[in-house]
């Protein structure tokens, strides 16, 4: 598949489930979280929402667009700046947020480009495996046509995104993009992603100050 930046290539295509192994995991922030086998892999089950480090530090929320568009620092914030999206949703971070290695409960990490290539193999190819991965229905994908199985509890929601500048789009949860803890250049790092009206799990980089979601691996 050629890669391009996943962000510009959403946006403009904008313009019976089986627990294996399933156990509870608790973050710095005592959020529980259930995870779910898929392969050889064990994955939470939901988006991050911890506002904590694994050793304690607290993580810089950051609401002001002028702050969230210079920074080059590790923050966070809730989609639209509303805590209300936090059960649903969970967090965005940013890249450096992600680069810090300690994000993920201790134990778990965030997975690299590789790890998510290895699990979408698993559940068949790039074209077929966000069906697979995404909440079945559509009380969070609105309008979604495509039949979601969501097989082995991943539950992907459309937990939306930050832009680079600070704003949030506003067809955000239209879509779902997770961080990987690939590097991709100075500038930019690898990103997954699924479209509300497609089975595809999109590949891409973007710009390390964009806010996503993060999804984390056992080690």
């Amino acid at each position: 598949m050629k890669q391009r930046k996943l962000l510009s290539a959403l946006i403009s295509f904008c313009v019976g489930i089986t627990y294996i192994n399933a156990q509870t995991v608790m973050d710095a922030d005592s959020n529980i979280y259930t995870s779910v086998t898929i392969g050889k892999q064990i994955w939470l089950a939901e988006n991050l929402k911890t506002t904590k480090y694994n050793d304690g530090k607290v993580i810089p929320l950051v609401s002001a667009d002028r702050v969230w568009k210079e920074l080059e620092t590790p923050a966070y914030c809730w989609f639209n700046n509303d805590i209300s999206n936090k059960e649903d949703l969970g967090a965005l971070y940013n890249w450096y947020a992600v680069n810090t290695k300690k994000l993920c409960p201790k134990g778990w990490h965030v997975p690299t480009k590789a790890e998510w290539v290895t699990m979408i193999i698993f559940l068949g190819d790039e074209n077929t495996a966000g069906a697979k991965l995404k909440e079945s229905g559509t009380e969070h994908w609105k309008n979604s046509i495509i039949i979601s199985t969501n097989e082995f509890g991943f539950t992907a929601l459309p937990g939306g995104l930050r832009m680079k500048v600070g704003t949030f789009p506003e067809f955000g949860t239209s879509y779902a993009v997770w961080w990987t803890a690939t590097d991709y250049d100075q500038v930019a790092a690898w990103n997954r992603g699924l479209f509300f009206n497609s089975s595809n799990v999109y590949g891409g980089f973007d710009n390390k100050k964009n806010g996503f979601s993060v999804r984390c691996i056992h080690d």
